[in-house]
């Protein structure tokens, strides 16, 4: 197994550079922790790079549904449904803790994008094309059981709803897991280590400069392929490459709304008209209810995209429009979170509504591999493309047999408890062991839908580190948490933990409030940050967390 402690950097680096790797893979979303399993797990020496934090950019920010794309049947991509709605499936049994069945509400009104017969017809055949699950395949509801399920829904037009079945997710904590299963099976990972600079050795690219983004030092990584997995950030490092032609990425930014389940009681996940047509998401998840997405063009930082005073009024809008009792305002709003999606750029399509969410693999002159577009939902099935490519391109040079891929039923870390059956077992296993531990069954319920079957060692630390997480003035079940993310989740920085291993700026705000000085003081002794460096992950802590409540102006958006 690898090392992926943030108390061992220097080591994970010189895993990088001390050899020449058979796949380096650029980008450490879920695009790129999925192509690093698929490639190590098929015996290639891989390696991974990511400039910010895992899952930092579009893969923790997206509405946290892994789902078969019922909207693509409007577009007649029959094919993406019937893919994604089956990879769908797989992603559930392979990591039960983190996702999640939900059955979903869509209302028809008079005059709606749906009426009853096209919607009985859309989920029938969503339900045969997705291999729906026979106990999971739709329903169609009256008036009375819709307003029944969801009292909170416009009454005034209802026609009836369809229901079906979504997963729920939590983005970055998929992501997590799924390079944490590449790293125990020997994948050298880092985050904060950029590309900056390729390496070319007879006009084929052989490795690359990598800056560490903490101390500034630059090293030299080669590989026999290269793959840019770098989401939003792939045409820059085509740029790099000089192979930036034909189609390139059209970004859209997509912007959630967050609200306490006290000011918006939602019951069902609803999927709505919006007043413009456009289709949104309203979910309730734990103590909150979130609703989005906007889909509008992006030009601005692509590290910092945020919610703008459109954004958020464009929302709260379309939520008074479907919810017209609760008389939403933006005072409303708790947090509020922003993404982008890199789109493949295609020609005489302007509307991001009809912009394709295909993957596509460029390979460039100079041998770059680049994977660009895609969705959440069809992850793993876009990195055994990339990894057929790549192993395709070795055998002829090398003449080596690899194996085909291998993850279909491959259990991602903390998904090792016999699938979504056995999870049921193993959860009611583990909410006895917290009671016996003195763990509410409240939190130890969390636990287990956050680490699985890495709820052992979450209750190992607890019992263990009872004193440290006095002496830090941490609570113990966070400060468990806390050092289970550092020592095996290469957390580094207050946000790595507050949002991407936790998902606490997005979905409980307060407890970033209570807890953030006490983390903050014992992550900067621990891991010996400088003055200089706790003020600035203290500012960028205190900037997000103002940004979530906060709209920028129009300029920055």
């Amino acid at each position: 197994m690898s090392i992926f402690s943030s108390y061992h950097r220097d080591k994970i680096y010189q895993n990088l550079t001390d050899k020449q790797l058979d796949v380096l893979v650029i980008g450490g979303g879920i695009t790129g922790s999925g192509i690093a399993l698929d490639a190590v797990t098929r015996g290639l020496n891989t390696g991974v790079i990511e400039m910010q934090d895992f899952a930092a950019g579009t893969s923790s920010r997206s509405t946290k549904l892994v789902h078969g794309g019922l909207r693509y049947l409007k577009q007649f991509e029959v094919k993406m449904v019937a893919e994604v709605g089956k990879e769908r499936a797989i992603v559930y049994e392979n990591g039960p803790h983190v996702t999640t069945p939900e059955w979903m509400m869509l209302p028809f009104y008079k005059d709606g994008n749906f009426g009853p017969f096209t919607t009985n017809v859309g989920l029938r055949v969503y339900d045969f094309l997705a291999g729906v699950k026979k106990d999971e395949r739709r329903k169609m509801l009256s008036v009375d059981e819709t307003l029944n399920k969801e009292p909170l829904v416009k009454s005034e037009g209802l026609k009836g709803s369809g229901y079906y079945v979504e997963y729920k997710t939590d983005d970055a904590r998929l992501t997590i897991e799924v390079i944490k299963k590449a790293v125990e099976n020997g994948v050298h990972a880092i985050n904060y280590a950029k590309a900056v600079d390729l390496i070319y050795k007879s006009g084929k690219v052989s490795g690359v400069v990598v800056e560490d983004q903490l101390t500034g030092e630059q090293h030299t990584i080669y590989a026999k392929k290269i793959v840019n997995a770098g989401g939003p950030w792939v045409d820059d490092l085509r740029e790099i490459d000089g192979s930036k032609v034909g189609k390139s990425l059209y970004l859209t930014k997509g912007v959630h709304l967050v609200f306490s389940k006290e000011r918006f009681p939602l019951k069902q996940a609803i999927y709505f008209d919006a007043p413009d047509g456009r289709m949104v998401f309203a979910i309730p998840r734990n103590k909150k209810t979130y609703v989005g997405t906007t889909d509008t063009s992006y030009d601005g930082d692509i590290a910092y995209p945020v919610m703008t005073d459109a954004d958020r009024d464009y929302l709260i809008n379309a939520i008074n429009y479907i919810f017209p009792s609760q008389e939403i305002t933006k005072n409303d709003v708790d947090s509020s979170y922003a993404g982008l999606r890199p789109l493949i750029a295609e020609e005489g399509k302007d509307d991001p509504d009809e912009i394709s969410r295909k993957d596509e693999i460029f390979i460039s002159e100079s041998g770059l591999i680049s994977m660009a577009g895609g969705k959440l939902t069809g992850y793993r099935k876009m990195a055994a493309d990339a990894v057929d490519t790549v192993v395709g391109q070795l055998k002829k040079e090398e003449d080596i047999l690899y194996s085909e891929s291998v993850t279909e039923h491959l259990p991602i870390s903390g998904g090792e408890v016999g699938g979504s059956q056995g999870f049921r077992k193993f959860t009611d296993a583990k909410l006895s062991e917290a009671a016996d531990l003195g763990i509410d069954e409240e939190t130890a319920n969390f636990l287990v839908q956050k680490y699985g079957a890495n709820t052992d060692k979450i209750f190992q630390l607890y019992r263990d580190e009872k004193v440290n997480a006095e002496k830090a003035g941490i609570d113990p079940t966070v400060f468990a948490e806390l050092t289970y993310a550092i020592e095996y989740e290469l957390t580094y920085k207050p946000v790595d933990f507050f949002i991407r291993r936790t998902g606490a700026l997005f979905f409980d705000i307060e407890f970033v409030r209570t807890h953030k000085d006490n983390v903050i003081a014992y992550m900067a002794d621990r891991l010996k940050w400088s003055d200089e460096q706790t003020k600035t992950y203290t500012d960028e802590l205190e900037q997000l967390l103002y940004e979530a409540v906060h709209p920028v102006e129009m300029n920055k958006g």
